[in-house]
């Protein structure tokens, strides 16, 4: 219980933790911000880490006076961080993914969350690179599928970077140009609840649907599989039509 509420205060006052890590590490909140955003986007078990609140946190300190981090080269840094982390996240599921989907139960990944991602890549297409820097834990396993659907990687790339710039930058400049106001400060924890509660609503609708489709959409796959085939076909066809667009 003491984890959870020490992981719920953070969330919550991000804004106030930024200001405490800024005096304790000095200069090197910059390498523990690049590492955070770094984790969140590359590595599949770490989903939970904070993506958009923080940026907008992030942004929120750079527009204090006497900041000690400067916004342009936060947010160049960690628009680097999100690059980096989905590039990595692409290689790990082109090489060790696929064996992910054969085991029904993992230790170390959700395989829900794999199933999840699988079917927004079905909808959107190798558009999901971008559109999933906002949705949470869609953003983390994306590349991943990407790479397990082995999409060709200069079009990964392009995604990539693209969504890097835009999610980074959006947020960041958001948390600058708002965060400084007094009625921004004094709900600050209302704030970020709300960027998580918009951030999470797709999935919630999406969980929402598939709940009220029922053994009828269940019954789809069972009809058309066949005992060849893998169980990541579907995300495996989909990237890959994108890729031969």
């Amino acid at each position: 219980m003491d984890v959870f509420q020490a992981v719920l205060d953070l969330f919550l006052h991000l804004d106030r933790h930024l200001v405490e890590w800024a005096a304790y590490f000095g200069p090197w909140l910059y390498v523990v911000l690049i590492a955070i955003i770094f984790a969140e986007t590359g590595l599949v078990i770490a989903p939970f880490l904070p993506g958009d609140s923080l940026l907008f946190a992030v942004g929120a300190l750079c527009a204090l006076d006497n900041s000690p981090v400067r916004l342009d080269v936060m947010m160049l840094f960690l628009i680097l961080a999100g690059i980096a982390g989905d590039a990595v996240n692409y290689w790990i599921g082109r090489v060790v993914g696929p064996r992910v989907f054969t085991k029904e139960k993992s230790w170390l990944l959700n395989k829900k969350h794999l199933e999840r991602t699988r079917d927004f890549y079905a909808r959107h297409g190798g558009k999901t690179i971008i559109l999933a820097r906002f949705i949470p834990i869609v953003r983390t396993f994306a590349p991943f599928v990407a790479g397990i659907g082995r999409m060709e990687y200069r079009r990964f790339a392009v995604y990539n970077i693209t969504g890097a710039v835009v999610w980074v930058s959006s947020f960041m400049f958001l948390g600058f140009w708002f965060g400084s106001y007094p009625i921004v400060k004094r709900n600050f924890s209302l704030v970020i609840l709300g960027i998580i509660f918009v951030s999470v609503l797709p999935i919630v609708i999406e969980v929402l649907l598939a709940w009220r489709r029922g053994p009828a959409a269940e019954a789809v796959p069972a009809t058309e599989s066949t005992p060849a085939a893998p169980p990541q076909a579907p995300a495996a066809t989909a990237v890959q039509q994108e890729s031969a667009a």
